[in-house]
């Protein structure tokens, strides 16, 4: 019987399944869940539509159809789920094999163990180019070493690869590793031999994947020479080492250089981002202005400039002789900005640190030429006057 947790969780499921039936991963943790719940039936169900219908050509579901069959004590049953992987699903999978050779271990079936090793490497033999049948050798050595404790039948089943497959990293790191184990003395000339056959350049091993495999091996071949080789085959495997990889170590210098440049364009846009702060006003001065103006970006404030007449043009930073206009008549014209003074642009450019004032309103009565033209409102300065320190 469900709670009401359960039972919303199991609603959740099925419609997460609506748009992920194709997932096996979800179903997988569907099925986990109704097992824990308590509710076998629905899990079987469940389990029946993933590997029948939804995800029947994925092999993690059937791998762990055979799982749970197992834990149920249904040996036939898993023995089927993996074969039909075998055979159908996905032939020559390392994973459904070695489950499958661990599962036949553990009800004591030693002989069906081997057969299932034997089996699929027989299969992946009759294949032009087998990828995967070298790592079976390898895994078929050591489960014969490991779990059956033949060092010599895992050693004969290693030599023997040899002769049926092309010397690869699995078969010579096997065969370091078993030798490593045996009691001494070691066939490090025999061993040797064959890394040397393995590690000479060929046009077929030059690529980086390739040339990385080969440097690997080299490395645990030295490693062994150290644990067990003489001074002599030390200093060849060295000399070897060094003549076929160390040119291979320029591209480190490369990276180290690339990571250079990376932080070297970090820095040029962390200061582009500071430089492309707009400034208030044109500057002088403006390796200055950008240096303030990245600094204090954040806490400019523009100008305050008075608020002028439409229609009559004249420089912002001299507001102060528009108000004197008034005074005086129209006839006084603004006066230019002076080109060689460079305070102007500098104050433009940083603000000002007290609040701009008003003059206050002037009782100075204008001339009587002047009367004709309309007087100016007084304009309130936001600059200190550079030029006039007082009035006429």
């Amino acid at each position: 019987m469900f709670s009401y947790f359960a039972s919303q969780i199991f609603k959740l499921y099925e419609r997460c399944l609506v748009a992920c039936a194709n997932y096996p991963e979800f179903w997988i943790r569907y099925i986990l869940f109704m097992e824990g719940s308590g509710s076998t039936d629905l899990a079987d169900n469940a389990l029946a539509r993933a590997t029948q219908v939804f995800v029947k050509r994925q092999p993690e579901i059937h791998l762990f159809a055979a799982h749970v069959n197992e834990q149920r004590d249904d040996v036939p049953g898993a023995r089927a789920a993996y074969q039909l992987v075998h055979t159908e699903i996905s032939p020559g999978l390392l994973e459904a094999i070695i489950d499958h050779a661990n599962m036949e271990r553990r009800r004591g079936n030693m002989e069906d163990a081997f057969s299932v090793y034997e089996q699929a490497i027989a299969i992946e033999k009759g294949k032009e180019h087998s990828q995967s049948l070298p790592m079976l050798f390898a895994q078929y050595a050591r489960f014969v070493y490991l779990v059956y404790g033949n060092a010599e039948k895992a050693r004969d089943i290693l030599v023997g690869a040899l002769d049926l497959v092309q010397l690869s990293k699995p078969i010579l790191e096997a065969l370091i590793y078993l030798e490593s184990i045996q009691s001494l003395p070691k066939q490090i000339d025999y061993i040797d031999s064959l890394v040397d056959k393995y590690l000479a350049p060929t046009p077929d091993n030059s690529d980086a994947a390739n040339v990385l495999e080969r440097e690997e091996l080299s490395s645990i071949y030295l490693e062994f020479l150290g644990l067990f080789g003489d001074v002599q085959s030390i200093k060849k495997a060295k000399d070897r080492h060094a003549r076929l990889f160390l040119r291979h170590r320029r591209p480190s210098e490369s990276r180290k250089r690339n990571a250079d440049d990376f932080l070297t364009s970090d820095k040029a846009k962390l200061a582009k981002s500071y430089s492309g702060v707009a400034s208030t006003a044109p500057s002088a001065y403006p390796t200055a202005q950008n240096q303030w103006a990245s600094a204090y970006g954040s806490h400019a404030q523009p100008w305050p400039q008075a608020a002028q007449a439409a229609g009559q043009p004249y420089n912002p930073a001299y507001a102060q002789q528009t108000a004197y206009s008034g005074y005086y008549g129209n006839s006084y014209a603004p006066q230019p900005v002076p080109v060689s003074v460079p305070q102007t642009a500098t104050y433009g450019a940083y603000p000002s640190t007290y609040p701009a004032q008003a003059y206050p309103q002037q009782s100075y009565v204008a001339p009587v030429a002047a009367a004709t033209a309309p007087a100016q409102p007084g304009q309130p300065g936001a600059v200190p006057q550079a030029y006039y320190g007082a009035y006429y």
